[in-house]
């Protein structure tokens, strides 16, 4: 008897519980992830009327790989660029919640007389709520499109970020055992050192790969290279210290740079489906129904910690940013549960043993409960809104509506403020890559070249390719940003500037020359006098360099096309609207996209007929056929039905236009049209024929009567086969294509 292994039988259990499971919870409208939970119950241990799990540690190693890939596909949907146009909004609301509502959670837990590390953990998992239950929840109501609902999906991606930053932490602090500020500072500078060197680095370098090898990526390759390099950056992270999930992370959102993104969040998505389904329902099984009831007032005190704490500090970090009251609530309001995130988290407490047994029993429970009631928080946070305005004293909501429109954020930005960031941006990149290199040349490079050459030429050797690699980067360092319109303008602007100026300039030359110090000092021994005119030398030769600014040039254009290739392929095919949409002269100008259905009066109409100009006062930018993409087109350009057309106007141009576009076709232009469809009709040629006796050649069917002749019958049924020499008879049954008008005015004068 053949045996089967327990993991096969265990999977069995586990989908199909899932599978019922879920269907159930799809008729009754709830989300699906609290369909998994209840199958994980179901099928877990503490459920003993059907049979159990065999086999647990199995299906944990399975549930880690469902948390990469969750965060792997999560990376799929986040964008650099995305984070970048979040705006400060997002940026201070997100920010301010998590603050708020982990220190909340941390001094609830432990004022029930939770240990320090579960009262930590649990301000983490309530500090995030769930992407996935609130983009559903906003599908539903129909509010998806609304302001509030962008503002809401903007702060979740920056939370996001970070509870990947939190659970970095969270790990670091529970392998430590110490809350140390010292510590906990070095993991921060550490981990965004790998940060800055991963995203630089794999931004230039992966999508230049898929450029290379597109040609051979076919759905299955494409799956395997992408689920490969995916394993490949959790090794890596996991090698270096970090939790695999970053680098699944981390990679997820290097590819989110490729135009290959969309696809491959098609390939991985059942992938990710069912791994993920795979770590909801280990989640549910490790929860015991009886502890729910032992637990009863953690659970509705935490419960009621995230509904009131993510309101109301939802609603202050959306007021922060500069949001209108009404706004606000509806943010706060809708932020009122506790998803994903609060899983994994709690999954890598039970992982690293630091938490105790019933936090994950308590955090399924509240986050069922919140699950349950976020629709009816988003639908009625209007409601609240105006009953809270209605109370509350005037002269607050004057000073609420002031603060939000003082466009405080938009405050005039100094040159002063855009020079000093994008240094500090250039210093942090192009260090970061300065000290990969180094410490690759040091670590991996210079044993193996001291085996090869004897001393001293192998330390000699090192220092000077290390120092020919980094010299492009130290350029960029010193000189990048001394030219720009901030720095001449400020140079210009006053005397008083100049000196903080050149004292920036400075700063910029001894970091690059601690570089240049660090390398000698490590790796040649040398006098000092020896060693200053070495570092001068070669401090001059970077700084004067043409063949560097070429090299360097070069690779920051490459860069910045990676990282721009993505969006300006999206723009092409009409995914995106072009930035330009952003910097209209004015508010009232808008840019739609209206794609042109099949039975429109337009269908089959050239431009200059249309007359769009003129009749409308708008005009079409861009015609998007297919793939391709046909910009300020011509009069003579016909539409098709299908073409998405990109139309600039106002928003009554626009509304008026796009009625017409989409008005079906009137009875009278489709009578019209009729009349021009092709019919086959037989003609016998009478003895008053004009055509009698003359070739099918001199005839000129097809330019005088628009008509093709397919047959010839003659005389005992005798059937001739055309030919351009063929003569025609007094008595020949012609057999004729073409438009009734044309038939007309051929037997009219020839029948």
């Amino acid at each position: 008897m053949n045996h089967l292994p327990s993991l096969i039988s265990d999977l069995a259990l586990i989908l199909s519980c899932a599978g019922i499971i879920t269907l159930i919870f799809k008729r009754l409208k709830q989300p699906i992830v609290l369909g998994y939970i209840v199958a994980g119950i179901i099928a877990g241990q503490h459920f003993t009327f059907l049979p159990s799990v065999a086999d647990q540690e199995n299906i944990k190693i399975w549930a880690e790989i469902g948390v990469i890939f969750l965060l792997f596909f999560l990376g799929l949907d986040f964008s650099i660029k995305k984070l970048i146009k979040v705006g400060g909004s997002a940026i201070i609301g997100a920010v301010t919640i998590i603050i708020c509502m982990m220190s909340t959670g941390v001094v609830v837990a432990l004022s029930m007389g939770w240990n320090q590390m579960d009262s930590l953990f649990l301000g983490g998992m309530i500090a995030m709520s769930s992407t996935t239950i609130i983009y559903k929840a906003f599908q539903d109501l129909g509010v998806i499109s609304q302001r509030f609902a962008g503002l809401v999906l903007s702060i979740l991606v920056i939370e996001d970020i970070l509870a990947i930053l939190l659970m970095v932490m969270l790990s670091t602090v529970a392998v430590s055992h110490s809350f140390e500020g010292g510590v906990l500072f070095y993991h921060v500078i550490r981990l965004g050192f790998f940060l800055v060197l991963w995203f630089v680095v794999g931004l230039y370098v992966i999508p230049q790969f898929f450029h290379l090898v597109r040609r051979y990526l076919d759905d299955e390759t494409l799956l395997v290279v992408s689920l490969g390099l995916c394993l490949f950056m959790v090794v890596l992270a996991s090698k270096v210290g970090f939790s695999p999930a970053l680098g699944a992370f981390i990679m997820g959102s290097l590819l989110a740079e490729t135009i290959d993104a969309n696809n491959i969040m098609k390939l991985v998505g059942p992938v990710k489906d069912l791994f993920g389904a795979i770590f909801f329902v280990s989640v549910g099984m490790m929860v015991d129904p009886t502890m729910l009831i032992t637990y009863f007032w953690p659970i509705l005190i935490i419960t009621s910690v995230v509904m009131f704490g993510q309101a109301i500090f939802g609603t202050f970090g959306t007021l922060l940013g500069g949001m209108p009251f009404s706004t606000a609530i509806r943010c706060g309001f809708s932020l009122t549960q506790i998803g994903e995130f609060a899983f994994i988290i709690a999954s890598l407490g039970m992982t690293l043993k630091v938490t105790s047994h019933f936090i994950y029993p308590i955090v399924v429970a509240v986050s069922v409960i919140t699950t349950f009631f976020t629709p009816y928080m988003i639908r009625y946070s209007p409601r609240i809104a105006t009953l809270l305005e209605r109370v509350m004293p005037h002269s607050w909501l004057i000073a609420l509506n002031k603060f939000s429109t003082g466009n405080h954020l938009a405050s005039h930005n100094t040159h002063w403020s855009h020079l000093l960031k994008d240094i500090l941006k250039v210093i942090i990149i192009y260090s970061t890559l300065c000290v990969a290199i180094i410490w690759t040349m040091l670590t991996f490079v210079h044993p193996l070249v001291v085996g090869w050459l004897p001393d001293p030429w192998g330390d000699v050797v090192t220092a000077l390719s290390t120092m020919l690699l980094i010299s492009p980067f130290l350029q960029v360092i010193i000189v990048k940003k001394n030219h720009t319109i901030a720095f001449r303008a400020l140079w210009a602007d006053s005397r008083v500037n100049r000196g903080p100026l050149i004292a920036l300039m400075l700063m910029r030359i001894v970091i690059a020359l601690l570089f240049v110090v660090y390398v000698l000092s490590r790796l040649v021994n040398l006098s000092i006098v020896v060693g200053i005119v070495i570092t001068l030398l070669t401090l001059v030769f970077v700084i004067f360099s043409r063949n560097l600014k070429k090299s360097l040039r070069q690779l920051e254009s490459r860069f910045a096309y990676n990282l721009d290739v993505k969006e300006e392929h999206r723009v092409y095919m009409g995914e995106e609207l072009p930035t330009y949409v952003d910097h209209l002269i004015t508010r009232d100008i808008h840019l739609t996209q209206i794609k042109l259905p099949a039975n429109s009066s337009w269908s089959g109409m050239r431009l200059d007929e249309l007359q769009i100009g003129q009749k409308y006062g708008c005009h079409i930018v861009s015609i998007l056929r297919n793939k391709n993409r046909i910009n300020v087109p011509g009069g003579e350009i016909r539409l098709y039905p299908e073409d998405v057309l990109q139309i600039i106007g106002t928003d009554k141009q626009l509304d008026d236009i796009s009625k017409v576009i989409e008005a079906p076709e009137d009875t009278t232009y489709l009578i019209e049209k009729l009349k021009k469809q092709v019919v086959l009709k037989q003609v016998e040629l009478s003895d008053q024929a004009v055509l009698a006796g003359v070739t099918i050649k001199d005839s000129d069917l097809r330019r005088s009567y628009r008509l093709l002749l397919v047959g010839i019958d003659r005389r005992m049924d005798e059937l001739v086969v055309p030919t351009a020499e063929t003569v025609f008879e007094v008595g020949d049954l012609l057999w004729l294509v073409g438009e009734e008008d044309g038939l007309q005015r051929f037997i009219e004068l020839n029948g």
